[in-house]
This record gives structure tokens, C-alpha cells and sequence, in this order.
């Protein structure tokens, strides 16, 4: 590549930089919202900024970084937001939702003040702050529509059996998103998460309450290694979890002896590219950055081998593995089958 095109293509990282603050305060404070509710009338950033409880100025300056960016149309009166961003940011039920991406990389990037002490150590952040896990929280909201719309349906059987009714543990369970919508969707199954992280135990309690779930799903404080169920469960499952967890195979084999005969084992993850060719895409290169942060905390994305082999080492046999039009990898084990 000429060098004028590599500096275009780095100076375009920059952008970027600007670009994902932008994404990230339109969601935080609420404005993409504010701009959509308004319809294609759009809306004045004085008004803007008053219904958000913003600094009109301030405000302003957001709104034309928001336009440079291509997020929102200004046209010097009225600020619009096209259906198609308004999608991909906001519509947390649909697969192509990016809102909690952009959430979650600004968050983890307020911990990477000492990144580079960590490059030159080794030495990993022992505990991420609660505004980390609070931020996983609305990343995972992309993994359960994935679960629904994708997942659900390469495994129809899948769903004549939750619609049945039945027992499901969910492995990992943070703040408990997936367990609600589970409980929403499928209403005569029971549901129990287990969570170790203390912040995300308090979180899945109180989104469970809140959402009058309390009575059917039930959230236990503990290591996932640790759990000690036999044969209790219908379906044991992982969402973007096995590789946080400090022993993989020996959750698999917890989860797996959780099950009853004919339960399924599903882990649904983002998986690292295999070989360095692999990494010269969109994705590789989102994975590649994600890779680094979960170094930095002690934890990391497994390759798609790498997650066959845990499954290999529990003493279970290799998976089926489904890859899913998002991009993300769905492993499928069914217990005695």
C-alpha cells in the first residue's frame, strides 16, 4: 500500500476514535432516542438538549460532531436520525445491534490507562470497576437476540422443548438479560443463573425482581466450576462465558453433569480468528482488540479449536459447531446422544 493510502486509512482510525464517543454519549444521555421520538420533523438542538437535561452549547457541539460523523442529518435547524442507524444502535432485539458494542469499548477503555504497564509486566488487572460489568451487561443484549434469531433457529427442535417447558441453567449469567428473556418467551420454564462477580450477583437479582421473574428465575452466588448438580437441568448453557471462566474444561464437565439425559450443553460465543490471515477483516480485527482488553484482565477469546479441545479435556465428546450468520459460533453437545 502507497504511503498517502496507509495515511488515509490510519487518519481514518482517528476519526473512528471521535466517531465511537459520539455513538457512545448519543446513547448514554439518551439523544438518539430523543432524535428518533421526533420523527422526520426532527428536532432543535436547544430543544434537544433541554429534553436530555444537557448544556445547550455543549449539546451543539455534539450534534455537529454527530453530523460530521454521518450519525445524525443537521441541517443547521433540525437534527434527524436515519432509520437504518437508529437500527443498528438502538434496536437492542435485533442480531445487527451495535449499541452495546460501542458501550462497552469506550467503558473497558477507561481501564487501559495502564495497558501498557500491563504489556510490559504481564501483570493483569485483578478486578474491573462495576461500571465494566454494568457495560458487558448491555453488550450481552446483541448475544440474547443472536440466541433467538439465530440459534434458535438451526436448533427448532430447540424450541418445541422450551416451549414444553423445562429446566435451564445459564452458566455465567452476569446480569441475568438472557434468563428474563428466556422466562418472558418460553413461561412454564424454570430457570437458575450462577454468577461469581459481585456486582453482577446484585444486578441479575434486581433485574429479575424488577421484571416480576423473581419467582422463576433464581440466581446463585458461585464459581461455575463450582456447582454440584446432577442430572437437574434440560439445558446447561454459556453466553460469551466459558473463556471468563478461570477452568474451562472443568466447567464443561460441571455443566454437562448438570444435565439430564438428553440435555443440550450450548455455548454461544465470538470466537478468535485461527490464523493470522483470519485477522485481516472487520471482525478479525474487533476480536483482535477485544483479545488484547481480556488479556489485560486475566481472561481470553478461545479459537474455535481451542473451544473444541475444552470440550475434548472435560472428556466430552467434540461438539457440533454451528456458525451463525452474525459471526458468532454456537458449540451444540446433546447429553447420552
Amino acid at each position: 500500500m502507497k504511503t498517502d493510502d496507509r495515511f488515509d486509512e490510519l487518519a481514518a482510525s482517528l476519526v473512528g476514535f471521535y466517531r465511537t464517543w459520539a455513538v457512545h454519549l448519543g446513547i448514554e444521555l439518551g439523544l438518539f432516542e430523543r432524535i428518533r421520538a421526533a420523527g422526520s420533523d426532527g428536532i432543535a438542538p436547544d430543544e434537544l438538549a433541554s429534553a436530555a437535561s444537557c448544556v445547550p452549547g455543549p449539546l451543539a457541539a455534539w450534534v455537529l460532531a454527530a453530523h460530521a460523523a454521518e450519525l445524525v442529518d443537521f441541517d443547521g435547524d433540525r437534527v434527524r436520525l436515519d432509520p437504518a442507524v437508529a437500527t443498528v444502535l438502538l434496536d437492542a432485539d435485533r442480531p445487527e445491534y451495535l449499541g452495546g458494542q460501542f458501550l462497552y469499548t469506550v467503558t473497558a477503555s477507561m481501564d487501559h490507562d495502564v495497558l501498557a504497564d500491563f504489556l510490559r509486566t504481564g501483570r493483569t488487572m485483578a478486578e474491573r470497576p462495576p461500571r465494566y460489568h454494568r457495560a458487558i451487561e448491555r453488550l450481552t443484549a446483541q448475544d440474547i437476540a443472536v440466541f433467538f434469531e439465530e440459534a434458535l433457529a438451526v436448533l427448532p427442535d430447540l424450541v418445541v422443548e422450551l416451549s414444553a417447558g423445562g429446566d435451564v441453567l445459564d452458566l455465567h449469567c452476569g446480569g441475568g438479560r438472557w434468563l428474563i428473556a428466556v422466562a418472558r418467551r418460553f413461561p412454564t420454564t424454570r430457570l437458575v443463573g450462577v454468577e461469581f462477580e459481585p456486582d453482577s450477583v446484585a444486578r441479575a437479582l434486581r433485574n429479575a425482581d424488577v421484571a416480576g421473574l423473581a419467582d422463576r428465575v433464581r440466581i446463585e452466588a458461585r464459581e461455575v466450576e463450582a456447582i454440584a448438580y446432577e442430572a437437574a437441568f434440560d439445558l446447561a448453557y454459556f453466553q460469551y462465558a466459558l473463556h471468563q471462566v478461570m477452568d474451562p474444561p472443568a466447567a464443561l464437565a460441571a455443566a454437562h453433569r448438570a444435565l439430564r439425559p438428553g440435555g443440550r450443553l450450548l455455548v454461544l460465543t465470538w470466537c478468535l480468528p485461527s490464523t493470522p490471515a483470519d485477522y485481516r477483516s472487520a471482525h478479525g480485527e474487533l476480536m483482535a482488540g477485544t483479545q488484547l482488553d481480556e488479556l489485560f484482565q486475566g481472561t481470553g477469546l478461545l479459537t474455535r479449536e481451542a473451544a473444541v479441545g475444552a470440550f475434548r479435556a472435560a472428556g466430552l465428546p467434540e461438539p457440533d459447531v454451528l456458525e451463525l450468520p452474525s459471526g458468532a459460533t454456537l458449540f451444540h453437545h446433546r447429553s447420552g446422544g
